[in-house]
């Protein structure tokens, strides 16, 4: 064997292993997809997006929170502690330099509406990242209204949930006993997985059941605790020091690696849950490939049909067609979603 051969036979000796081992060959397929559907650039966009929303947003709650409880400073306090401790990096930042909003209603409702939009730009990209994921063609997604109304529904319905979720983990973190604290703490764990199902079954067109999205659901909601445990030991052994160096540079820097991280994890879990529900895996590392490998290129072929006159035609060279779609029927009309159940439909 010459050196130039070694990283071949590795590689071929690797991949006949993964192929054999599904708990191997699982998260290469997951991966493999992933990259396959430009995983990487939807979690920038959603980054990107987030953090211009992540911050009005909160704001606002805090504002409202203001309003509510004017009465009451020291339940305000309270729950702006629990609330925003479970922000890492910019939670003490708000709270530091939060008051109330002065002038007149119009300019909170003004206010309200500009936060609101821009959330709206995080939800509306998740909505494009999942049809992705997903593989629903571009004639069956919702069109410019249709997936704005979504986007703001959902932008309501799962923030009130996440927020809640996060002032019962600040509130676990900050009183009670042990028992306490560990019911708190199962009690977020469920919110934040139910925060998540509801975005992965939601968000998309594409016809997924509960069953579809529970694997996915559960990892998130664990590691996006994980992550804000990881987000305080940053800001506390790290990130404070650094601050004083490279200023607003460094929370900036910090805060954008911490939601680009958290936009990682939730569509790498969606991305599971795509595989799993399809059984999309063996995924071959080299050629020749595998007939999920040719499954899953099929599908991203279909993905670009955009008008319901369109027909695909998918090849292989060297090998069998994977399929050979008809044309469509006259009178033709626009399909439904895609179902969950396979990635590879007929057009």
């Amino acid at each position: 064997m010459t050196t130039t051969d070694l990283p071949g036979r590795v590689l071929e000796r690797l991949d006949r292993l993964q192929r054999r081992r599904p708990v191997l060959a699982i998260p290469v397929a997951v991966l493999k997809k992933f990259g396959d559907d430009r995983g990487g650039q939807w979690a920038a966009l959603v980054a990107y997006y987030g953090f211009f929303s992540l911050f009005p947003l909160l704001l606002v709650f805090a504002t409202l929170l203001s309003f509510a409880v004017q009465d009451d400073p020291a339940l305000r306090l309270r729950i702006l502690d629990s609330a925003l401790s479970q922000f890492p990096i910019i939670g003490d930042q708000i709270q530091g330099n939060l008051g109330h909003l002065e002038g007149s209603v119009a300019a909170l409702v003004i206010g309200i509406v500009a936060s609101l939009w821009a959330g709206m730009g995080v939800v509306i990209t998740i909505q494009g990242a999942l049809n992705d994921l997903w593989d629903v063609p571009r004639r069956a997604r919702p069109n410019f209204l249709s997936s704005r109304l979504r986007a703001l529904l959902a932008l309501i319905a799962l923030g009130v949930a996440a927020l809640a979720a996060s002032v019962l983990a600040g509130v676990g973190t900050t009183s009670g006993g042990v028992g306490f604290r560990a019911l708190a703490f199962a009690g977020t764990f469920v919110l934040n997985a139910f925060v998540f199902a509801a975005a992965f079954r939601y968000l998309t067109v594409a016809r997924v059941r509960w069953r579809h999205i529970l694997p996915g659901a559960l990892l998130a909601a664990a590691v996006w605790m994980a992550l804000l445990v990881l987000g305080t030991w940053l800001v506390d052994r790290q990130l404070r020091h650094a601050t004083q160096l490279y200023g607003v540079f460094a929370l900036v820097l910090g805060l954008l690696s911490w939601i680009y991280l958290g936009a990682q994890v939730m569509l790498l879990s969606a991305e599971m849950n795509v595989v799993l529900s399809r059984r999309l895996w063996p995924r071959g590392l080299r050629p020749p490939t595998t007939d999920v490998d040719r499954l899953v290129l099929s599908a991203q072929a279909e993905e670009a049909v955009a008008l319901a006159a369109q027909d695909v035609h998918i090849h292989f060279h060297d090998l069998d067609p994977l399929h050979e779609t008809d044309p469509p029927d006259e009178g033709h009309h626009e399909p439904d979603p895609p179902d969950a159940g396979g990635p590879a439909r007929r057009l």
